[in-house]
């Protein structure tokens, strides 16, 4: 078994990823959507986390080896790029949505010094738009973005295409097609609806209308 296809099979195992075709999901953004993934079920089942925890220091070590700082997303990427830092002993900070509206008013989180290579760590990767927003906020406080890191990818082409002209690459521990050949092959869903659940991020935004 491929380390995709190990990582996507422990999200199905939790439910962390759920597949409805014929009922879909409202994203908040009103699209419609055959998946909804929420990686944050993991944190509740010790084994599973511990496995995605490894999954992604090892991506970490292997590509991403200059790397000295590790930034969480908030909320989500938060424990995860916590739990990486810890077994790598890396630094870690964190990047809020927006500044702080009392105290010092930080976005960012935790001892950053200019010219630190940093790593951004999402739990999960969609149109890019927000995991971009805070590649702009590290970069302002003169990070060098070296790349950024998800446990799952949606495979947008539009996320792809943003990613690669802001320059950061981007790796993931699995990924939309290797989840639904995962979801045939144990019956999930069938073969029959393989091209209708392909066809949705292709052009999620118009997808079921």
């Amino acid at each position: 078994m491929t380390n995709e296809k190990a990582v996507a099979e422990k999200l199905l195992q939790v439910q962390a990823v759920k597949l409805s075709p014929d009922q879909p999901f409202t994203w908040a953004s009103g699209w419609k959507s055959p998946i909804y993934c929420d990686n944050r079920k993991v944190l509740s089942f010790p084994y599973v986390r511990d496995f995605i925890k490894s999954e992604l220091c090892s991506v970490i070590f292997e590509q991403y080896p200059e790397a000295t700082v590790l930034a969480g997303v908030a909320t989500a990427g938060i424990p995860w790029g916590a739990m990486a830092a810890d077994q790598l002993k890396l630094p870690f900070i964190y990047v809020r949505p927006k500044p702080k509206e009392h105290g010092l008013g930080n976005q960012i989180e935790g001892a950053l010094e200019p010219g630190q290579r940093v790593l951004v760590i999402e739990d999960l990767i969609s149109t890019g738009k927000s995991s971009l927003q805070v590649v702009d906020v590290l970069k302002a406080a003169g990070a060098e973005i070296v790349g950024m890191i998800s446990i799952f990818n949606y495979g947008f082409e539009a996320a792809a295409s943003a990613c690669a002209n802001a320059g950061v690459k981007t790796s993931s521990l699995t990924n939309y097609p290797t989840m639904i050949e995962l979801a045939i092959e144990k019956g999930l869903v069938t073969a029959e609806t393989k091209e209708t659940l392909l066809n949705w991020s292709k052009d999620p935004a118009n997808w079921g209308k």
